[in-house]
C-alpha cells in the first residue's frame, strides 16, 4: 500500500473513533487510509514528523456566520481555518431563502466546507437584529419550498428568539420554525437572549435533537443559570451548544449548569465580525474555556468534531479520522498554562492549557495561509483592538516587505553559458 501522506509519531485524539494513543496517520486520495502504530515510512510520498503534537479530526464549529458582504455579521472563513484546524464552519442562519442562492456561492469561493441551517425569517441575517418583527418574512411555505431546492447544503433551521428580533410576536417565529424543520425533517437551533420570550416559555417546544445555542447566556438565564426548564429539556434530549458569540456566554453559568450535570454537547464559536477579534477569536480559544471550567481535552475535543458532527447528521466521516472518510484533520501544539480566559463579561478564570494550530488539512491538502480582511465600519472596536489591528497589520508588512532570504540563500537558476 503507497500513502501519499504519512503523519508519524503524533498522539491522535479522536473521540470519534475511540483513539487516544500515539499512532501514524496515513492519507491516500485525499482520504484516510491506515490509522496505526509504526506504518511503514517508505510506503509514503511525504512524511510528517508530528511526535509531540496533538493530531485531531478538522475541527467542527457548530455555529458561525460566513457570509461577509452581505450581511452584518459575516466573515471570512478562510483566513481563521488555516490557522484553527476548523475545517467545517456550519453557517446558523446567515440567509434566508431570500438570500440562501447567494450565500451558495459564496460557499463555492471558500477552501473549508459549510453546510447551512437555513433563518427561518427569509431576509436573513442583512442586519444586526429584528429579522423576524415582520412575519411576512417568516413564511413557512417558502423556507419548506427552499430547503427541497437545497438539500444537498441545508442541514437544519435556524432561529433567533429574543426581544429585539422576535418584537411583539413572541414565540410565532419560533413555532414556524418549527414547523419547517418537522416538515423537511430536521433539527432547529435556537438561539436565546433577551426576554421575552423566556427560556421557560420557549424551551418546551423544542425536540429531542433540536439545539439550543448560546446554553450558557448569563443574559437570557441570568445569575443562577438553572431555570427549571433547562433541566426539563436537557432530559428530554435537546443539545446544548456554548455558542460563545459577543453576548452568549457566561462562566457562572456554564459552571452552575456543569455542577447540575448538564454540560454542553457542543463547543461553538458564533464567530462573526463582532466577535472575531475577542472575546472569542477562535474555537481552540473557545474550547481552552472549557478546559478552564474544568472538562476534560478529550471531552472538549469530542464537543468540538464528533458531537456537533452527529447533531447536524452531517456528511459521513466529518468530525473522525475513520479509515475511508475525507482526510480533513489538524495538528497542535500543545502549551502548558497556566492561560488567562475570559467569557463576554470579562469574568476570567485560568486554562490548564491551550491548543496552538501548527497545520490544517482539508482532504488531505494543507490549508494555506491567507491574510483576514479589516473589519468593516459598522463592527465597534475598543481603542485596544484597533491599536492590536494596526500593530498586527505593521508586522505582516515588516515581514512581507523584508527579502525572504539573503543572496548567499539564491541559486542560480538560468546559469549564463561559459564565455567562449
Amino acid at each position: 500500500m503507497s500513502y501519499d501522506l504519512l503523519f508519524t509519531g503524533g498522539r491522535v485524539l479522536d473521540p470519534g473513533s475511540g483513539r487516544d494513543a500515539v499512532l501514524d496517520v496515513a492519507v491516500s486520495g485525499g482520504r484516510i487510509a491506515a490509522v496505526a502504530a509504526g506504518l511503514p515510512r517508505e510506503a509514503a510520498r511525504e512524511v510528517v514528523d508530528v511526535a509531540g503534537r496533538l493530531v485531531t479530526p478538522g475541527l467542527v464549529d457548530l455555529h458561525t456566520h460566513v457570509h461577509p458582504g452581505a450581511t452584518y455579521w459575516g466573515i471570512e472563513p478562510d483566513p481563521v481555518a488555516w490557522c484553527s484546524g476548523v475545517t467545517t464552519w456550519v453557517d446558523a442562519g446567515s440567509a434566508g431563502a431570500y438570500a440562501l442562492p447567494a450565500l451558495r456561492r459564496a460557499i463555492g469561493g471558500y477552501q473549508v466546507r459549510v453546510p447551512v441551517l437555513l433563518n427561518i425569517s427569509a431576509v436573513g441575517l442583512t442586519g444586526r437584529t429584528g429579522e423576524s418583527r415582520d412575519l411576512a418574512h417568516c413564511d413557512t411555505d417558502l423556507a419548506v419550498a427552499t430547503v427541497a431546492a437545497h438539500r444537498d447544503l441545508v442541514v437544519g433551521i435556524k432561529a433567533r428568539i429574543d426581544a429585539e428580533t422576535v418584537g411583539p410576536h413572541g414565540l410565532e417565529p419560533l413555532r414556524r420554525a418549527l414547523a419547517v424543520a418537522r416538515a423537511c425533517e430536521l433539527p432547529l437551533m435556537v438561539h436565546i437572549g433577551a426576554a421575552p420570550p423566556t427560556v421557560g416559555e420557549l424551551l418546551p417546544l423544542l425536540r429531542a435533537g433540536d439545539v439550543v445555542t448560546h446554553c450558557a447566556s448569563g443574559i437570557a438565564l441570568g445569575r443562577g443559570g438553572l431555570d427549571p426548564a433547562l433541566r426539563r429539556a436537557y432530559d428530554a434530549g435537546v443539545l446544548f451548544d456554548l455558542g460563545h458569540g459577543s453576548g452568549g456566554f457566561a462562566f457562572d453559568v456554564l459552571e452552575a449548569q456543569l455542577a447540575a450535570g448538564m454540560p454542553p454537547h457542543t463547543v461553538s464559536t458564533d464567530l462573526h465580525g463582532r466577535s472575531l477579534h475577542g472575546p472569542v477569536f477562535d474555537l481552540p480559544t473557545t474550547m481552552a474555556k472549557l478546559l478552564a471550567a474544568g472538562l476534560t481535552l478529550a471531552q472538549v475535543v469530542a464537543a468540538a468534531t464528533v458531537a456537533p458532527a452527529r447533531a447536524l447528521a452531517l456528511a459521513a466521516g466529518t468530525g473522525t479520522l475513520a479509515e475511508g472518510v475525507p482526510a480533513d484533520l489538524a495538528v497542535f501544539a500543545v502549551e502548558p498554562g497556566p492561560f488567562p480566559v475570559a467569557d463576554v463579561h470579562g469574568r476570567r478564570r485560568t486554562a490548564p492549557l491551550r491548543l496552538r494550530n501548527e497545520a490544517t488539512y482539508l482532504a488531505g491538502r494543507l490549508l494555506p495561509p491567507r491574510l483576514p480582511a479589516p473589519p468593516p465600519p459598522w463592527i465597534p472596536l475598543t481603542a485596544a483592538q484597533r491599536t492590536a489591528l494596526a500593530a498586527r497589520d505593521r508586522r505582516i508588512r515588516d515581514l512581507l516587505t523584508t527579502p525572504l532570504v539573503t543572496p548567499d540563500d539564491l541559486a542560480d537558476q538560468f546559469p549564463r553559458p561559459p564565455d567562449r
